[in-house]
């Protein structure tokens, strides 16, 4: 008998495919159950059209059969079958795909859904069988052929017996390698969870024989095998039922099982669309944050479905970094699939889904924070970190899509506010949305910077957050209010006849400060008198773009360069602790040195800065305490 070459391609082509196009080797039972079927889905489109009324869809079937003492593999299907012809075209010319032609010729028709457009998957047997043998024969044809191959040398077609209409593949699996275990593509537990992972929404039952146990009648004890024929996968996908099939326990247990989780989901979202890009998406906001959630570790990512088939687990385009906490599936039947089903094409069908589901997210936050503010306050605890990382991410280019759905805990309100709610009980008179920083609220509270805002009655938003002033300076304003931080030099709360005041003060104490600046050494930028202070005697602020809480964080990461930001010590002229000053710079200059030190240290501890030598703070206080 005669081996025919490929047609088309060179056994490098074939090689290539078979070892270098898939990831997974068992990637392959998806292929072929894809490609079962779409020769089910054309016979009975066919039944449909020529009006034979014979079939149904209850009358089709997928059955696997592995065969541990031969080493083979079957997968049949009661489909349309094929020709020697088809035979021919179809599995002697790679890249040749009668599926993609069927749907090319049938483009206007309904109801045609066909997974595989690319001919390619059928190849991918070789990844585990050192032979394959296809036996099919056509719907309405007395003749069945055997087309055979052992990879790229060649292929051989022939007249078979077989009494039904469809394909039969049958895969003589390779022998275990070190590095494969190909036994377990013969052992039924395997093949169930190939199925349920990848095949689990095929619209036909996928049927295999499995050998189970139960007592014997009669016994207490003793137990017996015995062969069922179980259905290995669901076929109706919940995302494709009306919602309003689906209770909330439902949706509950199947994110539940999908997706591993212990708890209830704080959100489900279901939407089916049509027109540029059409999809079902089922997406779920988690109740907890995944341990792992804000770790490297964490891989984001929708589970993307061609009509029921996963083609991949972790779509990480689907998903913004930003709202990277959501779990969920897309199934689309636009998608442009490359040859392998596993890559797949940056095209614009993608882009229009991603860009509609982040919109659609969106919205539901939104709406769980008009209509659902306890719970919406629980997902922000979890995942509001990573809004705010959004923000800051791409140089705020995002903040209209997230600006909304931020929360910062207020001074007044105690509890966490949006910024549109901040700014709807703002002043009349105020210019600036006021922030402070600090590791926690209370520290914050007890900061001497806000002390005037506080008299005042103006709100101030607490930042407790690493992230939260660096993502406040990317946003820069809000409603057209600037964000301005406690800490900056002017608060914008002195009139011009309050400011005329101080810069006279300031300059008859221009001596005494640039004084106590050069006794500091270079620690601070320079010593100023407060405009902000009320009780305290001392605060620290900064100049320039980096705050004292921003060098904190920066300098927290692993990296040998720190940065610094440029100090400014502020001293209260109302407090008793300035005239000393004054009497000091006057009378006792070596004094007036350790003075300085001492109130920039005390500084540098209300800001929860760490100081170089606590041992020498300590010493120098009970040194001045003695004299």
């Amino acid at each position: 008998m005669a081996v025919k070459q490929f047609k088309t391609e060179s056994k490098r082509l074939l090689d290539l495919m078979i070892n270098s196009i898939y990831t997974h080797n068992e990637i392959f039972l998806r292929e072929l159950v894809s490609n079962a079927s779409d020769a089910i889905d054309k016979l009975y489109y066919k039944t449909l059209s020529d009006g034979d009324t014979g079939l149904s869809r209850e009358d089709f079937c997928i059955k696997i059969i592995p065969d541990k003492e031969n080493r083979t593999l079957t997968i049949t299907d009661n489909g349309c079958g094929m020709t020697k012809e088809e035979l021919e075209n179809n599995l002697g010319t790679i890249a040749k795909s009668g599926s993609l032609n069927f749907k090319q010729e049938n483009e206007q028709k309904e109801n045609i859904e066909i997974i595989g457009q690319f001919g390619v998957g059928f190849y991918s047997a070789f990844m585990v069988g050192e032979r394959v043998t296809v036996l099919s024969k056509a719907y309405g044809s007395e003749e069945a052929y055997k087309w055979e191959s052992k990879g790229a040398e060649g292929y051989t077609i022939t007249p078979c017996e077989k009494e039904d209409h469809g394909s039969t593949i049958i895969i003589k699996i390779k022998p275990n390698t070190e590095d494969n275990n190909y036994d377990e593509y013969l052992d039924t537990y395997t093949l169930r969870r190939i199925v349920v992972k990848y095949s689990d929404y095929i619209r036909y039952p996928i049927q295999m024989d499995v050998e189970k146990s139960r007592l014997k009648e009669g016994s207490k004890e003793e137990y017996e095998t015995y062969t069922e024929n179980e259905t290995l996968n669901s076929m109706v996908p919940i995302w494709r039922k009306n919602k309003n099939e689906i209770t909330e326990d439902e949706y509950n247990q199947f994110y539940k099982d999908k997706f591993m989780d212990y708890t209830n989901p704080a959100k489900v979202i279901h939407s089916s669309t049509e027109g540029t890009a059409t999809y079902n998406a089922l997406l779920f906001i988690p109740a907890k944050a995944p341990m792992n959630f804000y770790t490297k570790d964490y891989e984001k990512g929708l589970q993307l479905y061609s009509n029921g088939v996963m083609i991949m687990d972790k779509c990480a385009d689907l998903l913004p970094d930003y709202f990277s906490f959501v779990r969920g599936l897309v199934d689309s039947q636009d998608l442009s699939l490359n040859i392998s089903r596993e890559l797949l094409q940056h095209d614009r069908q993608l882009k229009v889904i991603a860009a509609r589901l982040e919109k659609k997210i969106k919205s539901e936050l939104e709406n769980m924070l008009a209509n659902e503010r306890e719970k919406y306050e629980e997902f922000f605890k979890n995942f509001g970190l990573q809004l705010k990382y959004g923000i800051y991410q791409d140089y705020g280019m995002h903040k209209d899509v997230l600006q909304e759905l931020l929360m910062f805990y207020s001074s007044s309100e105690k509890k966490l506010v949006t910024l549109k709610e901040y700014v709807s009980r703002m002043k009349e008179e105020q210019k600036f949305i006021y922030y402070a920083s600090g590791e926690t609220t209370a520290r914050i509270d007890q900061l001497p910077q806000t002390e005037e805002l506080r008299d005042k009655g103006y709100e101030m938003l607490y930042l407790t957050d690493n992230v939260d002033e660096f993502a406040l300076r990317m946003l820069m304003k809000y409603d057209d209010k600037e964000f301005k931080s406690v800490s900056a030099d002017d608060l914008g709360l002195k009139t011009e006849e309050e400011k005329k005041e101080a810069e006279k003060q300031v300059e008859e104490n221009k001596d005494m400060l640039n004084f106590m600046k050069d006794a500091l050494d270079g620690k601070v930028k320079q010593v100023i008198l407060s405009q902000k202070l009320k009780t305290h005697p001392v605060c620290l602020s900064t100049d320039g773009a980096i705050s004292i809480e921003m060098e904190k964080v920066l300098n927290a990461m692993p990296t040998d360069e720190k940065v610094t930001a440029e100090r400014v010590l502020e001293i209260n002229a109302n407090h008793p602790v300035f005239k000393k000053l004054c009497d000091l710079y006057a009378n006792d200059k070596d004094l007036l040195k350790e003075y300085a030190s001492l109130l920039y240290t005390q500084a540098l501890l209300i800001e929860g800065v760490n100081i170089d030598d606590p041992v020498a703070f300590s010493n120098q206080i009970c040194d001045l305490m003695t004299k």
